[in-house]
């Protein structure tokens, strides 16, 4: 909760709170009083006070802009998860109405849910909460956790994986994985592999591979299923979308392993085969995850059950 340099917090308006939670965001007084409804003046008046009743600068002019403190900066996600959960407090899970919400929700995922989710999730809410916008943004493996605290997104879409105590989870939907080349395949023909058969793990292991990674890495998890087999494969390429893998390899003749619902859904267009791989490769368990500061809100708890429901038809089960 928020550490406030207060002698007595009867005395304090809390509305001042608000105007401290728009200047963190906007980092100037017009900006903040746009979004609060509210004139420059008005906003220095109540930065003014603000200073005074907690006794820091709070903010220093810095060219154009104002500079937080530290103190300030200490203060932003505290008072952000007080400001939502008194917001959760007076509207009341039971007065959400899809039809009239107009909250803004940041998604954060691969485009492997640019092309799954986003579509079905636009048709629903155009029917169903027409007001609501909602932002797909780059997933980020190595910080999504870092994302989630400081409210640069309100839930992620990514493999399962340890979690902070302070990060809720739900399972959505489990993916098998499939080998893509494109459309006679030349080195495929020869060795006579049919589309959807199984490419020898020799044959499989000399090709060139294309290898979905946001962080640019050379392994995931088909390569530690070959090393049980005590094989490698070729990583020659690696692309930090889902897209760049399926392009490259339909304008090539390197391979990769995909998704197995992206693989059939692009498939037909990109002018790819899918084949099967030559060793098991462990189901990946997806999972959303936001903060639990969330937990209540019924906007954002209606946004997750919408996205749980269309990307559950996605789950293999084998």
């Amino acid at each position: 909760m928020i550490g406030i340099r207060l002698a007595n917090l009867s005395s304090f308006d809390l509305n001042l709170l608000r105007v401290l939670d728009a200047l963190l965001r906007e980092t100037s007084t017009v900006r903040a009083g746009e979004r609060l409804g509210l004139s420059q003046p008005a906003v220095s008046a109540a930065l003014g006070r603000l200073r005074a009743a907690l006794g820091d600068e709070l903010f220093f002019r810095r060219g154009q802009g104002l500079e937080p403190t530290a103190y300030a900066l200490s203060l932003e996600a505290p008072l952000r998860e007080v400001l939502d959960l008194t917001e959760t407090l007076l509207r009341g899970a039971d007065r959400f109405d899809p039809l009239t919400n107009t909250d803004r929700f940041r998604i954060s995922g691969s485009d492997f849910f640019a092309e799954m989710l986003m579509p079905s999730l636009a048709d629903r809410l155009t029917r169903a909460a027409p007001g609501m916008k909602v932002h797909l943004v780059d997933l980020v493996p190595d910080s999504y956790v870092d994302t989630l605290e400081r409210y640069d997104v309100d839930m992620a879409l990514l493999p399962a994986t340890d979690l902070p105590d302070w990060v809720q989870s739900r399972p959505v939907f489990r993916s098998s994985f499939v080998v893509v080349a494109r459309r006679d395949h030349p080195r495929l023909a020869r060795a006579g592999i049919a589309p959807g058969g199984v490419i020898p793990v020799d044959l499989f292991c000399d090709l060139g591979h294309v290898l979905f990674s946001p962080e640019g890495k050379l392994q995931a998890m088909g390569d530690a299923a070959l090393a049980r087999l005590g094989r490698e494969r070729q990583v020659v390429m690696t692309m930090p979308v889902f897209s760049g893998v399926y392009r490259a390899v339909a304008g090539s003749d390197l391979i990769a392993l995909l998704p197995v619902q992206l693989a059939r859904h692009v498939a037909p267009a990109a002018g790819l085969e899918i084949y099967a791989a030559p060793m098991p490769v462990p189901l990946a368990q997806i999972v959303m995850v936001w903060h639990r500061r969330f937990a209540a809100s019924a906007a954002h708890g209606w946004l997750r059950d919408q996205i749980a429901d269309l990307l559950a038809p996605l789950d293999c089960t084998a």
